[in-house]
């Protein structure tokens, strides 16, 4: 018996050695590229935003909601991640953080909030179980105990949200009375006004109303829609959290960050050619990251970049990002592929109805335009910025002039 129990020791031991050596070659692996894209990877490799973090690290800390506002791909997800992973945030809090882009009921809400709630709360032990189901009755079924080690496990579909608002009084119940302080951070919040039902506004208004004990991150991207939402005394949400508009990230502290992470990997950029991914990538942190990214990737150890080698880099980056934008394409009218065009060669533009437009580009007419422009900006393909259009994907654009 003992020399069973020894060599079942020995098994987990090697178990244990062998996961760790491949946590370690996953974390290499992840690192060996420092221009991380999409995702937050720690403080080291996270530029800047040292103003915006101590403003809504500030805000949590003292209990007030905040409105994140910025156009996509700026950083928003990335920011809310860098507070929230602070000490004195993770120590002190319970935190959950979810994306609602892709909901369009109050079905789908709930599912994708209970999801990120049972996903933190996973259950463990009976005492656990017991406390759980206590609040989440309308998820019971979902329950259930393995046959042969007795662990509870549990599983969530959206078919299982029978009643939304019976379950999101559960979710509410749960944050209100946590032996904790909640954080909830929504992204792409302004979703819930495009909902099928009416009454969600005011709906979840009163929950997180009556819901001290949880501070909530509204973060959005389209701005007319959030400032509508939370500035107009027929809302409700009017003036019930405090708005953050997050910009493009300062070419100054970007320059110093990717020259330290190149010289970490012992090789070498210089300001010119920074500030040339940063004007292709019109500022947006996304794009930046991307094409340093694919540049660090091909530049030799103990190099120096050169203009060839970033165009080289670039070059290579529009074609992976190829068929993602032939797909695009495919998706939209030959009028609206027309206007796109257009927009690319503008770049910004501006009285896209004049004579001048019309003329200039070949357009049909102005009413073409006004309804192809409609269809590109419900895609989400064209943005309004101040008084002019452009392109939302700044890669797409440059992409476009190359066909």
């Amino acid at each position: 018996m003992e020399q069973k129990n020894e060599k079942n020791f020995i098994i987990i031991i090697i178990i244990i050695i062998i996961f760790a050596i491949i946590i370690n070659i996953i974390i290499m692996i992840k690192l060996n590229n420092p221009f991380i894209i999409g995702n937050y990877a720690g403080e080291h490799y996270f530029c800047d935003r040292v103003d915006e973090s101590n403003e809504l690290i500030d805000n949590i800390l003292n209990n007030r909601n905040t409105v994140l506002v910025s156009e996509r791909r700026l950083g928003k997800t990335g920011l809310i991640c860098h507070c929230l992973e602070q000490k004195t945030i993770v120590k002190n809090y319970n935190i959950f953080s979810f994306d609602i882009y892709f909901t369009n009921t109050l079905q789908e809400f709930v599912y994708v909030f209970g999801k990120e709630i049972t996903k933190k709360l996973k259950p463990k032990g009976k005492k656990f179980l017991e406390k759980f189901l206590n609040i989440f009755t309308s998820l019971r079924g979902n329950f259930k105990i393995d046959a042969i080690t007795g662990e509870p496990s549990f599983e969530l579909s959206i078919g299982d949200i029978v009643s939304p608002e019976t379950t999101l009084d559960e979710i509410f119940s749960y944050l209100n009375n946590s032996e904790k302080p909640c954080i909830v951070a929504i992204d792409e919040f302004q979703q819930i006004g495009k909902y099928s039902e009416s009454n969600v506004e005011a709906l979840l208004r009163t929950k997180i109303q009556h819901c001290p004990n949880c501070t909530f991150i509204f973060a959005g991207s389209e701005k007319d829609m959030l400032i509508n939402m939370f500035n107009s005394a027929a809302k409700p949400f009017y003036q019930s959290a405090t708005f953050m508009q997050l910009g493009k990230i300062d070419f100054d502290k970007y320059k110093d960050f990717a020259i330290g992470l190149f010289k970490e990997g012992k090789k070498d950029i210089s300001e010119e050619l920074i500030s040339l991914a940063y004007s292709k990538a019109d500022g947006v942190t996304l794009y930046i990251q991307m094409i340093m990214n694919e540049l660090y990737s091909i530049t030799p150890k103990k190099a120096q970049v050169t203009q060839q080698l970033f165009y080289l880099s670039f070059d290579i980056l529009l074609k992976k990002q190829s068929f993602m934008y032939v797909n695009i394409l495919s998706d939209i009218s030959i009028r609206q592929k027309e206007l796109l065009f257009a927009i690319a060669k503008e770049d910004e533009a501006t009285e896209l109805t004049s004579e001048k437009f019309i003329n200039k580009h070949g357009m049909k007419s102005s009413s073409s335009i006004q309804s192809s422009l409609k269809g590109l900006i419900d895609k989400r393909i064209v943005n309004k910025e101040k008084d002019c259009y452009v392109i939302s994907d700044r890669l797409f654009r440059w992409w476009l002039l190359t066909i």
